[in-house]
């Protein structure tokens, strides 16, 4: 019963917030701009406000903190901290690089340079979380310091080559994340697949803090999709796509499911990897793999309506997901 109350209260804050942040963004004239080079459809869609991220990531926060402090006897615990940082410091470098780009008319936002140096610095700010709590809790450094292997029991110890390995997982998630957001309703739609086993595989580990921000998300998240499917009345932009992607990442560090997290999240990394096949096979022989990439634009130039490549996309990340969890929670 705890769990529908927090599902329907994030979803119910959602859907007061959109409707009274929605017109000021337009008023703002925080408009989304589309590429000229992109399916033609998508034109119309010009002007539609963007940066509707803070919205979700409003009602996320004042979900997790209240709930949190009821259920887990503090204001925030250790676990929440982290969830919480990661989402919102990499919800701020979006924010930022949509500011850039809508604002201040810099089609390109941030530089990647300073995108870079940017997740690098969360990334280093998570790993001095994970220190304190060695120091804290000295007997769990090496469970602190570990990945597992999917759907073994086998534990491979990293100590202080975690640190490289954590800053991959979270610029490589919030960027994968983040190339996934091109349609109306794409993105939201994954992401509730996504945070939904991760509810599943933190409920099973006892893991309250993660069972609450992963449903907080995914109510969140449905709320605005109210606002986001097709046709969308608002984009959440930079600023939500990064943060659900640095929540994503984190979400794996905590839960200790680093290596599983390509699986649940299969729909991004095969969205990141359409792009990087895209540049490779141009750089190096002139010619393009896809009609154009991310990968959900591919299957627009083929024919596709949008509507049938997100419910495609949809039903194939509830599918990854289930096979997430399925090697968490049953094949271990």
């Amino acid at each position: 019963m705890s769990l529908i109350k927090v599902l329907l209260v994030a979803f119910g804050m959602t859907i007061v917030l959109s409707p009274m942040v929605i017109p000021i963004l337009r008023r703002l004239k925080f408009g989304q701009s589309i590429r000229e080079e992109g399916p033609q459809g998508h034109l119309k869609k010009a002007g539609t406000p963007t940066m509707g991220g803070v919205i979700f990531l409003t009602s996320i926060v004042l979900t997790v903190i209240p709930f949190g402090q009821h259920w887990l006897k503090r204001l925030v615990n250790a676990d929440v901290f982290f969830l919480i940082f990661a989402t919102l410091g990499y919800g701020i470098l979006g924010f930022l690089d949509d500011y850039i780009k809508v604002v201040m008319k810099r089609n390109l936002g941030l530089t990647a340079r300073q995108k870079l140096l940017g997740q690098l610095f969360i990334g280093l700010v998570l790993f001095w979380v994970l220190l304190e709590v060695r120091v804290f809790h000295p007997n769990t450094i090496g469970y602190i310091f570990s990945v597992g292997i999917p759907g073994t029991d086998w534990i491979i110890h990293l100590n202080w080559l975690y640190l490289p390995l954590l800053l991959f997982i979270m610029i490589a998630t919030s960027n994968a994340v983040n190339l996934t957001d091109g349609l109306d309703g794409l993105l939201a739609g994954t992401a509730v697949a996504a945070y939904t086993a991760y509810a599943v595989i933190g409920w099973v580990q006892s893991n309250l803090s993660v069972v609450l921000f992963s449903v907080a998300v995914i109510g969140a998240l449905l709320g605005f999709l109210v606002f986001n499917a097709h046709p969308a009345k608002v984009f959440m932009g930079d600023t939500g796509s990064l943060a659900l992607g640095g929540g994503l990442a984190a979400l794996s560090v905590i839960t200790k499911t680093e290596l599983l997290l390509p699986i649940i999240g299969a729909v991004f990394v095969a969205e990141a990897l359409s792009v990087i096949l895209q540049v490779i096979s141009f750089k190096w022989r002139g010619r393009r793999i896809f009609r154009m990439s991310p990968l959900h634009h591919h299957f627009e130039l083929c024919g596709w309506s949008e509507w049938k490549v997100v419910v495609v996309f949809w039903m194939a990340g509830w599918l990854f997901a289930v096979v997430g969890v399925y090697l968490e929670v049953f094949v271990r």
